[in-house]
C-alpha cells in the first residue's frame, strides 16, 4: 500500500475508538466479587507456556489442600492460550478457550510467550492472545500490588531504608489507550519510506470506570490516590486528569487525590516509593510503572495481579513472564501464582478468609527460610528448593496453620 504524506497525516489525526464497551458501572459488582460465596466453583486454568505448567501444578496442589480443609470445591478445567494454543490450533486464544473462560466463575492464568514464537507474524504471537482475552472479556481494570515483605527486603536492589514498609497498589486501565487505538499500522509513503503509527485514545466513559475502581481500592487502603498522566503535552492526558478529578471528588470525597506526570512518577517510585499508596494509570503508563513498582520487592516471582471487568469472571495471574530459559528444570518460583489464587479467592469468589490463609502460608514459608533461586541471597542461610518442593511446603502449611474464620 502506497500512502502520500498527507494521507498518513490524515490517518494520524482521525478520531477513532478501539472498540465499543458497555457503560456499566464497576459498582455493579458487589464488593469486587464476581459471584456470591457458594460451595462449588468452576475455574478455568490457563497454564500457558514456559514455566506455566510447572507453577500451575504447584498451585493446584496448594488449592487442593485448601479446599479439603475448608470444605468447598474448585472444579478446575484447563484451556489453551499463548504459544501452546498456537502450536495446538494455530490461534493464540481459540474461541473454545474464550467461551470456557466466560462460562467460569474465575480464571487462573500462569504465563505466556517464549523465544519460539518471537518471529511469528503479529496475529500468531502469544501476546496477541492475551490482548484478545482482555478485550473480549472486557477486563478493563488491572490490580498490581507491590508489597515489600520483611523477609525479602534484602532481595531488593534498593537500600533497606527506601523499600522497608512499601505497600503500593497500581490500578492500570487495561483495554484502551495506544495498545488498542485505531488507526494503527506500518505503511509506506510515496517516497518509499515506511511510517509506523498508533493512536493514544480514551473515551470519557473508559476513564470514569477505571477512576471508580481506583477510588474504591484507595478507600479500602490508606485513602490516598495518585493519578498519572502527561497532561502538559498530551490532550488525552488532559481529559484523563479532568475526568479522574471529577469522579473522585464526587464519588470518593474522602480519598485524597493527587496528580503526577509519568516521568516524575517513574523517578519518585525509585527515589521514595513509600509516598505512594494507590496509583491509577492509563494502559501504557501503567504497563511501565507497574513493572517498575514490582521490582521494589526484589523479584517478579513474588507478585500477583488481578484483571477484572464490570461483570463476569476476572483473570488472576503472576506478574512474571514465562522464563523459557528455566522451563522444565524445577527452578521456577510458584509463590506469585499461589498469591494470584489468593486474589482470585478474595476478589472473584467471596472467600476472604481462605485468601488470608493462602497469603499467611506464603509468609510462613518465607519465615521458615525456604527459598527458590530467584529470592535466595548468598549467605542468607536459607534452604534452596525447587518449584515442586516449594508448592508442597506451602500446601502442608495450608493444612496445618491456624485460621481466623471460614
Amino acid at each position: 500500500m502506497k500512502l502520500t504524506a498527507a494521507a498518513v497525516a490524515a490517518l494520524l489525526t482521525t478520531p477513532a475508538v478501539a472498540f465499543t464497551v458497555p457503560n456499566a458501572s464497576f459498582q455493579s459488582r458487589t464488593a469486587l466479587n464476581a459471584v456470591s460465596k457458594k460451595d462449588s466453583y468452576d475455574i478455568t486454568l490457563l497454564p500457558g507456556d514456559g514455566i506455566g505448567p510447572e507453577i500451575t501444578t504447584a498451585t493446584t496442589k496448594v488449592l487442593k489442600s485448601l479446599t479439603d480443609r475448608c470444605g468447598f470445591t474448585l472444579n478446575l478445567k484447563e484451556a489453551l492460550i499463548g504459544g501452546a494454543a498456537i502450536d495446538a490450533c494455530n490461534d493464540p486464544f481459540p474461541d473454545e478457550s474464550l467461551e470456557q473462560c466466560r462460562n467460569s466463575d474465575s480464571v487462573l492464568l500462569a504465563c505466556i510467550g517464549g523465544y519460539k514464537w518471537d518471529k511469528n507474524p503479529r496475529e500468531l504471537r502469544p501476546e496477541t492472545g492475551l490482548l484478545k482475552m482482555r478485550k473480549e472479556m472486557e477486563l478493563f481494570a488491572n490490580l498490581r500490588p507491590a508489597k515489600v515483605l520483611e523477609q525479602l527486603i534484602d532481595a531488593s536492589t534498593l537500600k533497606r531504608e527506601v523499600v522497608e514498609g512499601v505497600d503500593v497498589m497500581v490500578v492500570r486501565e487495561l483495554t484502551g489507550d495506544v495498545y488498542f487505538g485505531e488507526p494503527k499500522g506500518i505503511d509506506t509513503l510515496e517516497s518509499g519510506e515506511r511510517v509506523g503509527y498508533n493512536n493514544m485514545i480514551y473515551k470519557e466513559s473508559e476513564i470514569e470506570r477505571i477512576a471508580r475502581v481506583a477510588g474504591d481500592v484507595a478507600s479500602k487502603r490508606r485513602g490516598e490516590l495518585c493519578s498519572i498522566d502527561k497532561a502538559n503535552v498530551l490532550d488525552v492526558s488532559q481529559l484523563w486528569k479532568d475526568v479522574v478529578t471529577d469522579v473522585i471528588s464526587k464519588d470518593f470525597p474522602d480519598v485524597k487525590l493527587s496528580h503526577m506526570y509519568v516521568d516524575n512518577a517513574a523517578m519518585q517510585l525509585i527515589r521514595w516509593p513509600k509516598q505512594f499508596d494507590t496509583i491509577v494509570c492509563g494502559n501504557i503508563f501503567g504497563d511501565i510503572l507497574s513493572d517498575e513498582a514490582s521490582m521494589l520487592v526484589g523479584s517478579l516471582g513474588m507478585l500477583p495481579s488481578a484483571s477484572i471487568g464490570s461483570e463476569g469472571p476476572g483473570v488472576f495471574e503472576p506478574c512474571h513472564g514465562s522464563a523459557p530459559d528455566i522451563a522444565g528444570q524445577d527452578k521456577a518460583n510458584p509463590l506469585a501464582m499461589i498469591l494470584s489464587a489468593a486474589m482470585m479467592l478474595r476478589y472473584d469468589l467471596d472467600r476472604a478468609a481462605e485468601a488470608d490463609l493462602l497469603e499467611s502460608a506464603v509468609e510462613a514459608v518465607l519465615d521458615q527460610g525456604v527459598r527458590t533461586a530467584d529470592i535466595k541471597q548468598e549467605g542468607d542461610g536459607c534452604k534452596l528448593v525447587g518449584c515442586v518442593e516449594m508448592g508442597e511446603v506451602v500446601a502442608k502449611l495450608v493444612e496445618t496453620m491456624d485460621m481466623v474464620s471460614v
